[in-house]
């Protein structure tokens, strides 16, 4: 004879087998949206990223749709940037090879594949030290990632261990995301 705590067991299993509803697990696997989310109106559909497993790794490939950036000649270098009304955000390319690897629990190189400067329309050149870090965060949508500061003059140098991100949590700054144009970053 089942003990009544033994009944309430296997109706809650029943139950739950009966509701259950699929798994929402968002994976790391084959082709995803690249989007940017502008303070007001729709995201920007930036391209697309393609993740290929690879062991405990998992490989990643950035396809940018330059159609949607405009050129700008910013400090003897281009730039491919987005134009707001107050504020143009550029594209920063991680200079250096890396492995373009990332895990569940360790998305920095393709945080560091990400980096933006922002500037006023007014400024002249580019403000490295107004460098943007998207750190990203796995949620079962997606990747979202809300803006940090960065001073970009750090990768002016090859890094001392090319095998390690340079940007670690003591080299970046919490802002309030709304103080930029772009407050969240999106891969779906």
């Amino acid at each position: 004879m089942k003990t009544l705590a033994g009944k309430m067991a296997c109706g809650l299993l029943a139950l739950q087998a009966l509701f259950a509803l699929p798994a929402l697990a968002w994976e790391m696997n084959g082709e995803k949206t690249l989007l940017i989310e502008p303070r007001e109106g729709s995201p920007i559909h930036l391209g697309t990223i393609v993740f290929k497993p690879a062991g405990e790794l998992t490989q990643f490939e950035i396809k940018l749709d330059h159609r949607v950036f405009k050129d700008y000649f910013l400090s003897m270098k281009e730039f491919k940037c987005l134009d707001g009304q107050n504020e143009i955000q550029c594209h920063v390319p991680y200079p250096y090879p890396n492995p373009h690897t990332v895990s569940a629990v360790d998305l920095r190189w393709l945080e560091h594949s990400l980096l933006f400067l922002f500037k006023t329309q007014q400024e002249f050149g580019a403000k490295l030290w107004n460098g943007l870090y998207y750190r990203l965060q796995l949620t079962s949508a997606g990747l979202v990632g809300i803006p940090e500061a960065v001073d970009l003059a750090q990768i002016g140098a090859p890094p001392a261990d090319p095998s390690t991100p340079p940007y670690g949590p003591a080299d970046r700054s919490e802002i309030a995301p709304q103080t930029r144009w772009f407050p969240r970053l999106l891969i779906r």
